[in-house]
């Protein structure tokens, strides 16, 4: 509960503000362009700090830098709640990321040397179901918040939250350091200024593809670069890219950004249709969600028990697989005024697919890695994913903007919203589905013969393949 409950402050606030961007739309008088640096100023933060974050608490303490981040994402939410402009809402979701950024990766981190081997997996399992909770949780809530109050209380929530943990904290958790106690500053500017350039041209890019994007590409290209040639030298790197000589931790982690590119590209824009087309309430339209995000809540813990049977990779790829096919379904039968009974088997299929994901990915990136390496590797998972979801945000912006500016000189806005979404989402479900077929061949935590899972606590140099006991074993 120490690590769980500020984790699930984190998660909510990765979809609590979806439901809210309509009333925020219209209270600050803002577009679509500007409305989603209101989710993405709190991503590429959390993304972009999230490595630095894992450093620094090897270096002071996880404890120590968990509960700073706790104090700082509790004062930027009521920076949150305060703002009267979209400058200083997207100003303090971005501060607001960079406590959040020192919260998730120490959670699991925290989570993993709290636990013997033998109850890791349920360990992690029960971390993604709490992580799960606060993904369900965040669209009633903001919802039920927004209706009744409004949308600035979707932030005053996290104050008596965050107040109240850090006894919890201090009584319950022991201080921990890692090996790797020196910091990359370096690496962690670099890497930084990469995400945030590249997602800045992507959200440029609705307007077309000018010169200005491309010469923003081309630098984000060049920080990026930079950034390896960087951790190739130093003594200290933020991330040993000796981890991306093996082939299940890179397939994890790119499964991974893909399933994220599309869910939270697309839920951006499913929340602003369930209000708009379909012609809900905040609360109806945050509770219609839940088939979708209060799913992984079941599933979670019980594809937890699968992973020995069947490994990670199956899990990972079923999960990505329904998620594409959720998306494009909901794509295809988008209409004005629909049914909600028609959209509820997608809603289904979507958060058992989310539940999937949540269960196996952690194991199969954590148990890819020596144990001393498993901090970053948290890091760097948590990194990409968030990466993952604000590209997503940006790239499936560009293709709404467009199909909607089309449609807008013809239709309603009812009918060119659809126009514009219609299309996200399909982009969205084919980055889903190779998020699937890269899964496949993802093979740690199976348990053959009865043996330690594949890849579990993982002592070997990274990059090299354990060698099998015997025949049976192969």
């Amino acid at each position: 509960m120490a690590t769980g409950i500020p984790m699930v402050m984190v998660s909510l606030d990765n979809l609590i503000v979806t439901i809210g961007l309509v009333s925020i739309r219209e209270d600050l008088g803002v577009g679509q362009d500007q409305l989603q640096w209101v989710v993405n100023a709190y991503a590429l933060t959390f993304a972009g700090f999230l490595l630095a974050a894992a450093g620094i608490g090897d270096r002071f303490g996880r404890r120590r830098v968990f509960l700073g981040g706790i104090a700082l994402f509790t004062v930027a939410s009521a920076f949150c709640a305060m703002s009267d402009s979209i400058g200083m809402l997207i100003a303090a979701r971005a501060v607001q990321g960079l406590g959040a950024a020192a919260i998730l990766p120490l959670s699991l981190t925290l989570v993993v040397r709290a636990v013997d081997e033998e109850r890791r997996n349920l360990a992690i399992g029960l971390w993604g179901g709490l992580n799960g909770l606060g993904i369900a949780a965040g669209p009633l809530v903001g919802g039920v918040l927004t209706e009744a109050l409004s949308w600035h209380w979707m932030f005053w929530i996290n104050l008596p939250i965050g107040v109240l943990v850090v006894p919890l904290v201090l009584w319950v958790l022991r201080e921990s350091k890692g090996d790797d106690r020196d910091i990359d500053a370096a690496g962690t500017l670099l890497v930084t200024l990469t995400v945030v350039v590249a997602v800045w041209a992507i959200v440029q890019a609705h307007d077309g593809w000018t010169s200005e994007v491309f010469l923003a590409l081309g630098v984000s290209a060049l920080l990026l670069g930079c950034f390896l040639w960087w951790e190739s030298r130093t003594s200290a790197p933020l991330i040993p890219l000796g981890m991306f000589r093996n082939r299940d931790f890179v397939l994890s982690n790119v499964a991974a950004f893909a399933m994220y590119f599309g869910v939270f590209g697309s839920i951006f824009y499913f929340a602003q249709f369930m209000q708009g087309p379909v012609g809900m309430s905040p609360f109806q339209a945050g509770l219609a969600t839940l088939p979708w995000t209060a799913a992984p809540m079941i599933v979670v813990p019980l594809a937890s028990q699968w992973i020995r049977r069947v490994g990670t990779g199956p899990l990972m790829a079923a999960g990505s697989a329904l998620q594409a096919a959720a998306l494009a379904w909901i794509a295809f039968v988008a209409e004005p005024g629909q049914s909600y009974l028609v959209l509820v088997p997608a809603l289904v299929a979507a958060g058992v697919g989310m539940g999937l994901m949540f269960a196996a990915n952690p194991v199969a990136v954590m148990g890819s890695v020596r144990e001393s390496e498993q901090g970053k590797a948290s890091g760097i998972n948590n990194t990409l994913r968030e990466f993952g979801g604000a590209l997503g945000i940006a790239v499936l912006t560009s293709v709404f903007s467009a199909a909607f500016l089309a449609a807008s000189t013809t239709q309603e806005y009812d009918l060119a919203y659809i126009a514009g979404m219609r299309p996200a989402l399909y982009a969205g479900a084919a980055v889903v589905l190779g998020s699937a077929l890269l899964a496949l061949f993802v093979r740690v935590g199976r348990e053959p013969s009865g043996s330690e899972p594949v890849g579990a606590g993982r002592s070997e140099p990274v990059g090299e393949e354990p060698v099998p006991a015997s025949a049976d074993d192969r």
